[in-house]
């Protein structure tokens, strides 16, 4: 690769890739994880389910072979194969089809011990249950199934059970119409040896298969066998290699999910995530989206890039706020530009309209004063920075605010010992106290209390008092810069706008809490 190939590429990626949506990248991830359990589920059962058809194929072929021995060796039974004729007519070959499904076929309970009958056998089937004892015996020692022939009445001829009556088990009498049937059977003698054998369904039970013995038509006894299923982990290792494929590929998907994953949401939040740290410090510049992201991830970049913008401007934020608010100052430089002027056109005017124009004077310049002094208290609380690994006890803090304004109102204070410390400056805490203890105050109120409780996340402080409250109309105006209700006072009606941002610098919050009489204000302390 040259040195101009690289870029080309580049451009040939950004020019060509697929827009993917952040939306589709995290459907499919979330469809395939919430499907693969599932999946999984389905594909065990599927694959005990097959071992257990496996199983009842087995017996279906043992009994069909013992049957026709018995068939061979049963007097007047046939002694040649069909002849080729016989054997090319339609319909003469019948495979047998697997009927066992482990989520259909009902389980039965255990096989029951034979009736016990007084029945004497056939002698024709001791006969030749007798002849197929050393065949049954071999088989049985091979494929581990339990063989027992029984004469047309249902009575065993052979094994443990020689002479008692099954004619009453369903798949004995399906056997005995001249049907062959599969049952399951719960498996009274399983013990479980593995620690993992609850997931096999199929670990306790166990595949009973009865077939008929038909002689010229007649059924003369029934072929009743039986055998455990294969075991679900022993087939799941025989079959290691599919599995084994199965997985690898199963992850690959996973890789490339992952990759998707990386390039379309997470390497862009990481640049961006940077970026941001720049701004936020002062420099730094948003670069372009990356090629690969998702169109959520650009229209992010986007935002970010407006973001960033809005920093910068920030700098100018008090010469704009204060052009803003200049109707604030009209009123009171009227009021001195008047009484001078009345100073200087009547130089004979008596001493008391004299001395009350310059204590208005002195007033307004006061006010001013105030004014000013409060706006660039609101202007360092907006601009302010929060404060990393800060750990405070409030309670210095608020005991102090509350000791300045004892004096004045009746304070009860009630904050637990446990107290955990809070991520806000002490001075920011015992600002805001003071500013909403001296609101209550200037509205009147004769006490206040201050109380805190904890949530998962936060301390809460609440500062109530006993004066006449705010007004229902005033309640979405409280701390709305220049708000007031005490102007002719001096108010500014920049207090509450001050402590809701020296709050909010520090991810805090200051709120009005409706309560039946009385202010109420909650401020809400995130935990250190």
């Amino acid at each position: 690769m040259t040195q101009g190939e690289p870029g080309r590429f580049r451009l040939f990626v950004r020019r060509y890739w697929p827009a993917l949506r952040l939306r589709t990248i995290l459907v499919a991830v979330l469809i395939f994880a919430g499907v693969l359990p599932g999946l999984s589920a389905i594909f065990l059962r599927v694959y005990e389910n097959t071992l257990v058809r496996q199983t009842e194929a087995e017996l279906v072929a043992q009994t069909a072979a013992l049957s026709a021995t018995a068939e061979a060796l049963w007097p007047g039974g046939p002694t040649t194969a069909p002849p080729p004729e016989v054997r090319a007519t339609p319909g003469y070959y019948q495979p047998e089809p697997a009927t066992i499904d482990l989520g259909s076929t009902p389980i039965l309970p255990p096989r029951p011990s034979p009736h016990p009958t007084t029945t004497a056998p056939d002698a024709t089937a001791v006969a030749v249950a007798g002849r197929l004892a050393p065949v049954a015996a071999e088989t049985s020692r091979t494929t581990l199934a339990s063989i027992i022939v029984l004469d047309r009445h249902g009575i065993a001829l052979t094994s443990y059970a020689r002479g008692g009556d099954w004619s009453g088990l369903p798949e004995v009498r399906a056997a005995l119409e001249g049907r062959p049937e599969t049952v399951l059977r719960r498996n009274a003698s399983y013990r479980p040896r593995y620690s993992m054998e609850w997931v096999s369904r199929a670990s306790a039970l166990r595949i009973h298969h009865a077939r008929p013995i038909v002689v010229n038509g007649r059924v003369e006894g029934v072929v009743l066998t039986s055998r455990s299923p294969r075991a679900l982990f022993r087939g799941m290792y025989q079959d290691r290699i599919k599995i084994g494929l199965g997985i690898v590929g199963t992850l690959g998907f996973l890789a490339l999910l992952a990759v998707l994953v990386s390039r379309g949401i997470a390497r862009p939040i990481e640049v961006l995530s940077r970026v941001s740290r720049e701004v936020a410090s002062g420099g730094g510049q948003v670069p372009p989206p990356p090629a690969t992201a998702a169109i959520e991830i650009r229209d992010l970049y986007e935002d970010f890039g407006h973001m960033a913008q809005a920093v910068e401007r920030r700098s100018r934020y008090l010469r704009d706020f204060a052009a803003a608010v200049s109707h604030e100052f009209k009123t009171p430089l009227a009021g001195i530009q008047g009484a001078v002027e009345l100073l200087q056109d009547h130089e004979d005017m008596e001493s008391d309209q004299r001395r009350r124009f310059l204590d208005n004077i002195a007033a307004d310049g006061r006010r001013l004063s105030a004014l000013v002094t409060r706006l660039m208290d609101l202007a360092r609380a907006d601009m302010a920075r929060p404060e990393a690994g800060l750990s405070v006890d409030l309670r210095p803090a608020v005991m102090k605010a509350v000791d300045a304004r004892s004096g004045e109102l009746a304070i009860t204070v009630d904050l637990p010992d446990d107290l955990p410390t809070v991520a806000v400056p002490g001075a920011s805490i015992e600002m805001v106290v003071s500013t909403l203890l001296e609101n209550s105050r200037q509205a009147g109120a004769g006490g206040a209390t201050v109380r805190a409780h904890l949530t998962e996340e936060a301390v809460v402080l609440s500062i109530s008092d006993d004066g006449p409250g705010v007004a229902s109309a005033d309640v979405e105006r409280v701390f709305e810069p220049f708000f007031t209700t005490r102007r002719e006072q001096g108010g500014a009606g920049l207090g509450l706008s001050i402590a809701q941002a020296l709050l909010a610098a520090n991810k805090a919050s200051l709120n009005f809490a409706p309560s039946g009489k009385g202010a109420n204000f909650e401020i809400r302390l995130p935990r250190a």
